[in-house]
């Protein structure tokens, strides 16, 4: 069989043929090899690595009952949230302290770049699982102290 592409297509890493198929990823097969932040569990789905996505990032997280995840942000990736399951928090600093969106299943989340924030879960028996998608190819998790900004260290005289 002779592959044909269409030359609009842009090559990919490993040549035209990374992006002229599509790609299935099965929920069993996804990948807990990914950056992590305490309190809950990420994996993977589309990615650089796993599809060759050059501007793309999918996968689920997993945070069991009566959890919080660290406080992380994603760096430059803008983040949309979708929450299949349970009724998890989303809490971020807003300068003046913090503020809490409780969700649904349904519920949508947005994200901006560098937003400090964390996820709760508080229900006792329920684990709450979200998919994630951010418009970087990878997974980019800086974990934090906590949600409030640092301020830097007075100046010696």
């Amino acid at each position: 069989m002779t592959d044909t592409f269409h030359p609009d297509l842009p090559a990919g890493p490993a040549g035209p043929a990374a992006h002229a198929r599509v790609h299935l990823i099965r929920g069993a097969e996804l990948s807990g090899d990914t950056a992590q932040t305490s309190g809950m569990s990420r994996r993977e789905a589309v990615s650089g690595r796993t599809v060759g996505s050059h501007k793309l990032w999918t996968g689920e997280t997993h945070v069991a009952p009566a959890t919080n995840s660290g406080d992380h942000h994603h760096g430059e990736a803008e983040t949309s949230i979708y929450v299949v399951s349970g009724r998890p928090r989303f809490v971020f600093h807003d300068g003046d302290g913090e503020v809490v969106l409780q969700t649904e299943p349904g519920d949508y989340v947005f994200v901006p770049p560098y937003v400090p924030h964390r996820e709760e879960n508080p229900d006792p028996d329920n684990p709450a699982v979200v998919v994630i998608s951010r418009s970087t190819q990878e997974g980019i998790v800086v974990n934090l102290p906590s949600l409030t900004p640092l301020t830097d260290p007075e100046p010696t005289p």
